[in-house]
């Protein structure tokens, strides 16, 4: 049904198969993400809903673009070299090299989709375009749960091997929907990845292990049902014997969304989404002075200088670009100018006065330490 060989009948039915963890787990997964943001990524916090609510764009794209469908699986077992050493090349170039494009794409191209998409990101934020940057991340969520879900990298994808058939809609849609609730965990910070290739394949390689797991809940809640699949008695068995397996699923794939979010970020430069909106080709006709004290408690006192008449909107926002005060809007003669910001019942923590004048922005970050 995967393979392009197929009557278009049969592929359109694998196209409605292969939706990785389905609507609910995919939305699930890249909301969690969020929970494994460190201390560095709090400023990416506001893409979290973004990642949430776009994370079945991918499975749309299917019914539009035929490049799209062979992103998301890899019939990993395919490949004799997978069965003689539990590894395949690793590059593109190199598996294309030795079975032809052909066979590769009809296998599945899933890895080399999620580097893809982390380059993508990566490079985004390395020229700060962080409207596509966003895309990429959540496209890239998408396929990191498709990498953590067993049977989308098997052959044996929907049980037609083994007896099992429907078993990937049942596993990861019916009973995913009825036990999202109990899909609970607190995240873990995310690290930097050293080579993004090799941890995209070895989370393969590990999560590969559980497909005869699913294969395995599948034939053990048909024994407690007398072979019904519909039944409330086979879901709740389903659940029963994969849960221990399929939480974890869950939560390596939020949180190797947050370590590859993170380590494209750093890759990029850590560039900020307050200082990422500054034009370097924007001739600066101001000058922001970093506030004074900084950190400071109670009040800091601000200084700007303006090389000509414009209009000046001087902001305080916090580390996610949400603008907490406005405190300066109007239109100013050239001069040297002050002000004060008293944070009042602010939270301590890291925040940007952002000047805006004319075509021009600058920044400047402020540490409050709260109180008086």
């Amino acid at each position: 049904m995967k393979k392009y060989v197929y009557s278009s009948i049969l592929l359109v039915s694998a196209l409605l198969i292969l939706v990785g963890w389905g609507g609910t787990g995919h939305s699930k997964i890249s909301d969690a993400s969020g929970l494994s943001f460190n201390p560095q990524m709090q400023q990416l916090q506001s893409w979290v809903t973004f990642l949430r609510d776009h994370a079945s764009d991918a499975d749309a794209r299917k019914s539009s673009d035929p490049t799209e469908s062979p992103k998301h699986y890899i019939d990993i077992d395919n490949y004799s070299e997978f069965l003689a050493t539990g590894r395949i090349p690793q590059t593109y170039d190199s598996i294309i090299a030795l079975h032809g494009s052909a066979v590769v794409i009809n296998n599945g191209i899933l890895p080399w989709a999620t580097k893809a998409s982390f380059d993508s990101l990566r490079n985004c934020m390395q020229r700060r375009d962080f409207t596509k940057a966003k895309i990429f991340a959540a496209d890239l969520g998408h396929y990191v749960a498709d990498g953590h879900m067993p049977l989308h990298i098997t052959r044996n994808y929907d049980g037609q091997y083994s007896g099992n058939s429907g078993i990937h809609s049942r596993y990861e849609s019916t009973m995913i929907n009825a036990f999202i609730s109990q899909i609970m965990y607190t995240g873990e910070n995310a690290v930097e990845i050293s080579n993004v290739n090799q941890y995209i394949f070895d989370y393969l390689y590990a999560d590969y292990k559980y497909c005869d797991s699913v294969i395995s809940a599948d034939n053990y809640a048909k024994s407690l049902s007398g072979g019904s699949t519909s039944s409330t008695v086979y879901k709740n068995a389903l659940w029963a014997k994969s849960k221990s397996f399929t939480i974890p699923l869950f939560h390596n794939a939020s949180n190797a969304l947050a370590k590859l979010i993170y380590t494209a970020w750093i890759q990029a430069g850590s560039p900020s989404l307050i200082t990422g909106l500054n034009d370097p080709k924007a001739v600066s006709n101001a000058t922001l002075d970093q506030n004074m004290p900084n950190p400071f408690a109670g009040s800091t006192r601000i200084t700007y200088t303006l090389k000509e008449n414009t209009s000046v909107l001087l902001q305080v926002c916090d580390i996610n670009g949400v603008t907490i005060t406005t405190l300066v809007h109007s239109q100013l003669p050239a001069g040297e100018y002050n002000c004060e910001w008293v944070p009042g019942n602010l939270a301590a923590g890291v925040y940007y006065l952002v000047l805006h004048t004319g075509n021009f922005m600058q920044t400047k970050k402020v540490v409050y330490s709260g109180g008086k």
